[in-house]
């Protein structure tokens, strides 16, 4: 018997030039030290690479602390390793091709507290291509208060974003990371999960003064055999 837990990726590659949100630019990544010019640094056989990136914080796939959205929010260095790993995991399937709109009649069935939501739509099929910025799934504002009073701990979708982007209103981030109940947009592979039994992580680094960042999400899988 295996009982090592299963690990799977929930995160998007991120590459030079790729665009996450239409409208942001798009990372650059390249040398700042090359391994060919560090071979003159060091003595023969011995070379290293030194990247350098430059991009905006919401690229990939990332999360929203409260500073995203206030002031005086929490930002990532504020928030407790609790809130970032090993979270109890449960996947809610709302296929895109059955509907955009998710309301408080796709969540309420579901016990969320203490948890981390994960939206499965499959939008992620859509990633890097024009479709995926237009016309995609979001909540709305009275899934996300329904999430928020029955104690949810973190929620994720694999979508352009968790708000309709149609508007200049965002109430869905408003309310969750108004809660202190963080975000986590651009996810993929979650038709891998099962609807639970899994532990979700998506951990940024510990910047002072940033809201959202990219995070390498995943789930580990409890209890294979």
């Amino acid at each position: 018997m295996n009982n090592k837990p299963q690990l799977i990726d929930l995160s998007h590659t991120i590459e030079n030039g790729l665009i996450t949100y239409k409208g942001l630019p798009a990372p650059v990544i390249c040398d700042f030290l090359s391994r060919e010019t560090s071979k003159n640094m060091y003595e023969e056989g011995t070379s290293f690479q030194i990247g350098k990136i430059e991009m905006v914080t919401n690229t990939g796939t990332y999360i929203d602390c409260p500073f995203h959205r206030f002031e005086n929010g929490k930002d990532l260095s504020e928030m407790g390793l609790e809130s970032f790993v090993d979270l109890e995991g449960i996947v809610i399937r709302v296929p895109f091709k059955k509907m955009l709109e998710i309301t408080i009649d796709q969540v309420k069935n579901y016990p969320v507290k203490d948890r981390a939501v994960l939206i499965h739509t499959g939008w992620d099929m859509h990633w890097n291509t024009a479709l995926y910025y237009e016309n995609h799934p979001y909540l709305t504002k009275d899934a996300a208060e329904y999430l928020r009073d029955n104690g949810a701990k973190l929620v994720g979708i694999d979508s352009h974003n968790i708000d309709n982007t149609t508007g200049k209103s965002r109430p869905v981030h408003t309310t969750l990371l108004g809660a202190e109940i963080l975000i986590v947009e651009h996810l993929c592979q979650l038709q891998v999960l099962p609807e639970d039994g899994f532990a979700f992580s998506a951990v940024p680094p510990k910047f002072k003064g940033v809201g959202t960042f990219p995070i390498r999400a995943m789930a580990k899988l409890m209890n294979q055999k």
